[in-house]
């Protein structure tokens, strides 16, 4: 809204001025909508709109320039002349007056301008407009060109080069240098509109330049310093969506490919943003990283070294400081409750205190006579009218609640002090609701509850009338106090009053750090020698009256206005916090109606009075001998109190009048300021360096006036007190005179302990100060105050800040308070609500980081709050020279608020930590700020596979490599002798057996839909190779793509293709409804794998040369289609027989998860060889069945699909893993059915069961499905196994008689597609854990189950019969021992012969499929190179040989794997963590971009939550991996990119990422 400029609001009259305030108030308390709060503001100011300056507000958002206004006058500026400086209009967002301090501002907008030098473009995040509705900044926001062409992209660019030049000629100042947008190419308009991006101010020449280089840069700067050399893809084939063709090598120069653009157009936004991002990081840390040792095993945390030129203190240790004794008087009464009786008895007409109405009037009068006859009857009452005679509710030294509204102080006074005269300990605690007031009232052990009526009343009841219980709170008996239900007292009954003692009077709650609750116990001794002590500091007199518009259940608004004042007979006006609201002026006007000696306020009061001040020309305060600032003790408070005097020293305030205290609830008044003569100087300030305040040391402040802090004494030591500083944290050791420390108080006048906690209470109440020596100083116990000061010239105290606001970080020490009042000083007001910012640290990564979250202003816009939210960032690393770890700004109103509507910190921190915030804006800045990570490892160049070798020998390990059984001594019939080739065996089968059923293939209803017997499928094939021979006129060796749903029609078509002599190449067909993703693919591998012809479906070949299908690819560049459904009885006079074994039988076609598109060679021999290998290793023959719930398309899943039946004869139940989605009971009802005891599945199917049937075990029994037949059931594979989704089957349908030994998985690759299957005999599959930290440095460390940082791994199945492997360093290419991860290199009859690609890249294939190792293999063995990483270790069990078994584990893909600061990351270990880290993550995936790591998470909470995600997933990885995230975007569920087999593709992902495809909720760009 457009607030009236200041002069304007001061020409209004003084009511509509009141309304006004009056108005912001209810606003900030949340008592009227924003809508209402404007709809009310512009009614008062209708009449007045030509009298204030500026246009209405609607008038000035159109007229906002579209460039960001220059931001050229500091706060300071507008605040030169004294008068214009109060009369400020109280506009909304004003800044909490509290720390408002003008030096202050001006230091913060200096350091600013310094930052101007040397500017940074920072990216921007990018939020999806639905996501936040909060902003109606669209005015504002120029529409996104996305549309718009190329020239029109250089044409804008050249005008807001133009535009940014003029600009910044005109204007130095403008912080913020937006990088200057070229075309940006968002694919939708509603994507990603980050606001402001085509508005780019510059700040000089240079800057402008250096921003449009990037833009015609094909490839984005390499920030490491790896150097790369690998051109981007080859631009020759039409690409698919996930697709490199192998003609580059997996491994070869993976890290050049992460590094570059890839094919991505650079002008799009996203890497234009990361290049800003890149850019800002070039800049060097502050704290430069030290060199230091790594040790082998252990990456060691960096442990902050002090710096050598760091202040230190240099005075000698300080001595305790005494205050002056407590004078002795003969008329102060043994106790308090004697005082009362005294006044009660012979004052009974003298007024004790007034309370006041909602307008601010005074509406009764307790006398003393009145507080004495009421507390007697409730006395008699608590004691004799609860319960019965012989079993009272209420003994004297039980604890009672006082319950008791705000607004109400004689019913409270009333009631405390019958709790006293009772001897029951009154525990004053807020309205009822907090859970943690119920962990208070546990730990006191209160059963009964004292209230007013009214308040009783408005308490929430169930049904039957009775008081809710409250969450956390024990059961309680809620007693009304009202006047007219106590029993008056029988003549004869007397309280019993005895002389003070240390039995306790009453107990004060106050809120720890981390937000629980306590209790401190105040004995009777200690209330009495407290009133004492402030009476003789105060010099009170009896019958003053006394002004209290603090909080009279707690604090210094309860030792003044309701115990110091008996003890004086003094008269308290009470000032409820509710009046305060609707009239701030009220406690002026009190003190001026009843002409009061003494007000008791805090800063906030001070604030309101000079807000709510106009032309009170009829007010005087020269009456007041004290205003007591009981918040004095705030460094900021300094301003506030200078303020108030000059604006009401023309009232009559005396200078000399402001005593500031500083209080605490255990020390109870540690210091207060006394009254001063008139004329005498004024006490002096001390202006300390805040450098120096960080490491401790007082040091008045010289260097840098920027850094100053300004703070005033606090007066003396208490009467009869005494105080000494101790060092915050470790043992209390006396801090030297300049030291800053934490206050320690001795004196009779305090708390004795944390009600029921013993051991927090020895630690704070029973301090003995030791020497440097570490001997104890005395034997008088000192109690720890919370407060950090220390005591100046004169025996002054200072205050410079509370423990509780106290943040460590790398071993200085900052203030809470000091961060808010800089955030606060940059200029705050269009952006920060209220004021309203909060500052916390958190502990991450074995230090604490710094959170400032501030509440948002409803009508800020994205620019401003992140304009705001970048300057507050170097605001407080220029003054306070500590980097902020996360600044977020969440809604207005939104924050969780204290009973008196502050902000719960304590609070606030849990919501930020468990991700319940709902921040509106974040940046997170973990590269500045996260200066202790480990060293980048470096490579150690010079180790040889040689001396690898011996090194493993001498320290007596083992070479690793395992193998299967071997082949030569198992017995097989003579089917292998006589048939060399499957299509042989068919033939034989369809003699031998003809109506012998090979395959059964299964609907969604669980029906049998087709079957095929040897025979059938004989018939069927050789008129498939007929037509190929007679339509396709194909010759031997072609190549022929199946592209057939999974069924026996696409098994019938591979067998024809090999009668015919052609080679079949399986293709999964593309989706109906999803063409132009999935149709590329297939063109791609037509393309690729040359295909002479496509065998389909009729249905296939309409969509193939559809119109939809035009839209997507060159649908008249196919080659010959032709339909396999009505087939001609024709056949073939002769079958085609292979000259040799080594002759192809057919191309398997895969996308890897990078994707690469890689199809390998399978010769006759390797088919016969894996059909062998897989038929004894489970065991298969012609009366068995097997369940396979598979994709058929490559791999695995094709054999098992297509040719293992053909082989071993065995009956194969097909069902298509995506008649699943119709019916999740299939697979397993079908292997109840068929009582099947070998299954196969993928882990999509795994877990769709798991996720589907998981809560309808019961239903399925009711089915009547029993698994107890299954002896394997084998997820198909080619990853590390996933141990989490396995057992968590296992233990589900464990109840339906799944055994727990029954799940195993295989592993496979693309060199050979099954290495490791679990089978039926041998020992079961092996489970270890370990450590995550060594395996970054290719090293296995086995820990124990629930060590932290710990990884479980399952073996992948058991080696098959035939294959040997051995463990390589991928680098050296020699073998590793036992304990190393290194690549896993295979050796059997079933490899593949080689890859097929566009290019016959002999050196790769060579590399690939015939290696050799560089040393230790005499017998010069061939090896194939897997691409994945593992190990081998030798287990306790016995093989099948009878040898020691030994057990391969597959760690994951090399070319997934992530090589950041010379370390090797798995992408699955860190999105495990990420997933883990808030309920409201789907799936998350991650990779790397120019070296940074990218996390993409799936959000299926609320929008709301998006960026509450952002700081959990930078902590959780930083704290379990030690990385820092450069990017998190959170986007909706199922984009992220899974192929058939399950697997994630992160590279797929990746280029939607660069390519702006992904329409992000949110990106947020860590700094």
């Amino acid at each position: 809204m457009a607030e009236p400029a200041a002069a304007g609001v001061s020409s209004l009259p003084r009511e509509v001025r009141e309304q006004l305030a009056e108005l912001e108030l209810e606003l900030s308390e949340g008592d009227i909508t924003q809508k209402g709060y404007e709809k009310k503001r512009a009614k008062l100011l209708a009449p007045y709109v030509p009298q204030t300056q500026g246009p209405e507000p609607a008038v000035q958002k159109e007229s906002k320039p579209q460039m960001p206004a220059p931001s050229a006058t500091p706060a300071s500026a507008p605040a030169s002349s004294s008068a214009s400086k109060f009369h400020r209009a109280r506009s909304g967002g004003a800044r909490d007056e509290r720390y408002r301090s003008d030096i202050h501002t001006e230091a913060v907008q200096a350091a600013l301008a310094k930052h101007k030098e040397q500017k940074m473009a920072l990216p921007m995040p990018t939020k999806r407009r639905s996501t936040f509705v909060q902003s109606p900044a669209d005015a504002c926001t120029p529409p996104d060109t996305s549309s718009a062409s190329e020239d029109e992209g250089s044409l804008r660019r050249q005008a807001a080069l133009s535009a940014a030049l003029h600009q910044s000629l005109q204007n130095a100042e403008s912080w913020i240098n937006r990088s200057i947008q070229g075309s940006s190419t968002s694919s939708s308009a509603s994507s990603t509109l980050s606001h402001g991006e085509g508005k780019g101010t510059s700040g000089s020449l240079a800057d402008v330049f250096a921003n449009t280089r990037i833009e015609n840069l094909s490839v984005p700067p390499d920030v490491t310093a790896t150097t790369s050399s690998s051109s981007a893809r080859p631009a020759a084939i039409d690409l698919p969506p996930a697709g490199i063709v192998k003609g580059m090598h997996k491994g070869s120069n993976r890290s050049s490919l992460m590094d570059t653009a890839d094919g991505v157009p650079v002008s799009s936004r996203v890497s234009t943003k990361i290049q800003q991002l890149l850019n800002t990081l070039k800049r060097p840390k502050r704290p430069p990283l030290k060199e230091f040792f790594v040790d082998d095993f252990e990456e060691i945390v960096e442990v902050p070294q002090p710096d050598p030129n760091q202040p230190k203190p240099e005075g000698r240790q300080m001595t305790p400081v005494k205050g002056e004794p407590l004078g002795v008087v003969c008329n102060w009464p043994p106790a308090l409750e004697a005082a009362l009786q005294r006044w009660g008895t012979t004052q009974a007409k003298c007024p004790c205190l007034t309370a006041l109405d909602v307008t601010g009037k005074p509406v009764y009068t307790l006398t003393y006579g009145k507080l004495w006859s009421r507390s007697l009857k409730l006395a008699y009452t608590l004691l004799n009218k609860l319960g019965t005679k012989n079993e009272p509710v209420l003994k004297p030294g039980d604890r009672v609640a006082l319950v008791y509204p705000n607004n109400d102080p004689v019913m409270f006074m009333v009631a405390f002090y019958g709790c006293l005269l009772a001897e029951v300990i009154p525990v004053p605690i807020e309205d009822a609701g907090g859970q943690q007031i119920g962990f208070l009232l546990g730990s006191c052990g209160i059963a009964l509850a004292l209230t007013t009526e009214v308040c009783l009343k408005g308490l929430p009841k169930t049904q039957n009338g009775e008081i809710v219980q409250f969450k956390g709170w024990p059961r309680l008996k809620w007693v009304v106090t009202d006047s007219k239900y106590l029993s008056k007292s029988p003549k004869d009954w007397q309280p019993n009053i005895s002389a003070a003692g240390t039995e306790p009077a009453y107990i004060e709650y106050k809120t720890s750090k981390e937000g629980s609750v306590m209790g401190v116990t105040v004995s009777r001794i200690a209330m009495l020698s407290h009133c004492q002590a402030l009476s003789q500091a105060c010099n009170y007199s009896e019958g003053e009256t006394i002004v209290n518009v603090l909080d009279f259940k707690k604090d210094a608004g309860l030792w003044h206005g309701i115990l110091t004042n008996v003890m004086n007979k003094l008269h308290t006006i009470s000032v409820p916090y509710s009046v305060m609201k609707t009239c701030p002026l009220s406690w002026v006007q009190r003190v001026h109606a009843h002409k009061a000696k003494v007000a008791l306020v805090k800063c906030r009061d001070l604030h309101w009075a000079m807000m709510a001040h106009r032309d009170q020309r009829d007010v005087t305060l020269s009456s007041l001998r004290m205003l007591i600032v009981t918040d004095g003790a705030n460094p900021w408070s300094v301003s506030s109190c200078d303020a108030f005097l000059s604006l009401f020293q023309s009232h009559g305030l005396k200078p000399e009048a402001i005593c500031p205290c500083a209080t605490s609830p255990e020390a109870m008044t540690i210091a207060i300021r006394r009254p001063g003569v008139p004329g005498a100087p004024l006490p002096g300030r001390a202006i300390l360096s805040m450098n120096g305040l960080s490491f401790g040391v007082i040091r008045v402040n010289t260097e840098d006036k920027n850094s100053a802090l300004t703070v005033q004494d606090v007066g003396h030591v208490m009467p009869g007190g005494m105080m000494c500083i101790v060092k915050p944290d470790g043992p209390p050791q006396l801090c030297k005179t300049d030291e800053i420390g934490e206050i320690c108080v001795s004196s009779r006048a305090g708390g004795m302990m944390y009600y029921g906690l013993a051991g927090v209470t020895k630690n704070t109440f029973e301090v003995i100060p030791v020497n440097s020596a570490g001997s104890p100083v005395g034997d008088v116990p000192f109690v720890r105050s919370g407060l950090l000061g220390f005591v100046g010239p004169g025996s002054l105290v200072f205050v410079v800040g509370k423990m509780d606001g106290l943040l460590t970080v790398s071993g200085r020490r900052h203030n809470a308070d000091d961060i808010v009042a800089t955030g606060l000083a940059v200029e705050s007001i269009k952006t920060v609500y209220r004021g309203r910012i909060a500052v916390f640290s958190v502990s991450v990564f074995y230090d604490e980081r710094i959170v400032v979250v501030a509440e948002q202003r409803p009508d800020a816009s994205e620019e401003d709050s992140f304009q705001w939210m970048s300057r507050v960032l170097q605001a407080i690393d220029s003054i306070h020279q500590v980097g902020v770890y996360c600044l977020a700004l969440v809604p207005a109103n939104t924050l969780p608020k204290t009973p008196l509507g502050g902000i719960h910190i304590s609070q606030t921190k849990q919501h930020f930590l468990e991700g319940s915030l709902h921040p509106c804006n974040i940046l997170m800045c973990p590269h500045t700020c996260v200066t202790n990570l480990p060293k980048p490892r470096q490579k150690q160049p010079g180790v040889g596979p040689a001396s690898v070798m011996v090194g493993n020998l001498v320290a007596g390990k083992r070479i690793a490599q395992a193998s299967g059984r071997d082949l030569g001594q198992l017995e097989d019939n003579d089917l292998v002798k006589k048939h060399q080739f499957l299509t042989e065996v068919l033939q034989w089968r369809a003699q031998a057996t003809p109506d012998h059923p090979l395959f059964l293939l299964l609907n969604a209803k669980g029906t049998t839909v087709c079957t095929a017997t040897c025979l059938q499928l004989h018939k069927k094939a050789e008129r498939i190779a007929s037509v190929l021979c007679d339509k396709g006129h194909l010759n031997a060796g072609d190549n022929v793509v199946l592209l057939y749903p999974p069924g026996i029609e696409l098994i019938t078509a591979f067998y024809g293709c090999l009668y015919a002599g052609c080679i079949p190449v399986t293709v999964r067909p593309p989706h109906a409804q999803s063409l132009t993703a999935t149709l590329p693919t297939v063109r791609m591998i037509v393309e690729v794998s040359k295909a002479a012809c496509i065998l389909t479906t009729q249905t296939l070949m309409r969509l193939l040369k559809s119109r939809e299908a035009a839209a997507a690819v060159d649908v008249k560049t196919w080659p010959t289609i032709i339909d396999t459904d009505d087939l001609p009885r024709k056949r073939l006079s002769q079958l085609y027989k292979p000259p040799t074994p080594e002759m192809l039988a057919y191309l398997d076609f895969s996308v890897s998860t990078t994707g690469m598109l890689t199809g390998v060679k399978m010769s006759h021999a390797a088919v016969s060889g894996l059909c062998r290998a897989i038929k004894l290793q489970c065991e298969l023959y012609s009366s068995r069945q097997i369940a396979i719930c598979l994709d058929p398309y490559c791999g695995l899943g094709f054999v098992l699909w297509c040719l293992c039946s053909v082989y071993s004869g065995h009956q194969s139940i097909l069902i298509p893993p995506m008649e699943l989605e119709s019916n999740l009971f299939l697979w397993l009802s079908t292997v109840s059915q068929y009582k099947i005891r070998d299954t196969f599945c993928s882990y999509s199917v795994m877990e769709l069961c798991t996720k589907g049937l998981g809560n309808q075990v019961e239903m399925l029994k009711a089915r009547g499905i029993n698994l107890s037949c299954v002896r394997t059931c084998v997820v198909v594979a080619e990853e590390r196994p996933r141990v989490s989704l396995t057992q968590s089957f296992s233990k589900l349908f464990k109840d339906i008689g799944l055994s727990s030994r029954a799940v195993s998985t295989t592993f496979g690759s693309r060199v050979n597609v099954a290495i490791c299957l679990q089978g039926t005999s041998g020992p079961d599959p092996t489970t270890v854990y370990v450590d995550l930290k060594s395996l970054r440095h290719d090293r296995v460390r086995l820990v124990e189950r629930g060590a932290p940082q710990s990884l479980l791994l399952s073996e992948s199945g058991k080696i098959l019969p035939g294959v040997k492997v051995v463990i390589v360093n991928p680098e050296t290419k020699g073998p590793l021992g036992d304990s190393h991860l290194g690549e896993i290199w295979v050796n059997s009859p079933h490899t593949a012969s080689g890859y097929y690609t566009i290019y016959d890249n002999e050196t790769l294939q060579a590399d690939h499929f015939n290696t050799r190792l560089s040393f230790g293999d005499a017998a010069q063995t061939l090896w194939a190179r897997t691409g994945y990483l593992g190990f081998v270790r030798r287990t306790e069990l016995t093989a099948a040989s009878g040898e020691r078994h030994d057990a391969l584990y597959v760690v994951g893909a090399l070319d997934e794997t992530l090589e950041l600061r010379g370390l090797r990351y798995h992408p699955i270990d860190i999105e495990t963590s990420v997933s883990r880290t808030h309920r409201s993550i789907a799936e998350c995936a991650v990779f790397t971009w120019t070296n940074l790591l990218v996390v993409v998470v799936e959000l299926c909470g609320c929008e709301q939550e998006a960026l509450d995600l952002v700081p959990l997933v930078t902590n959780v990885v930083l704290e379990e991996h030690y990385l820092i995230v450069g990017v998190v975007v959170v986007v909706d569920p199922g984009v992220i990119p899974i192929n058939s087999r399950g697997e994630k593709q992160r590279m797929h992902l990746r280029d939607s990422f660069l390519a702006d495809q992904l329409d992000p909720i949110y990106v947020a760009y860590n700094m």
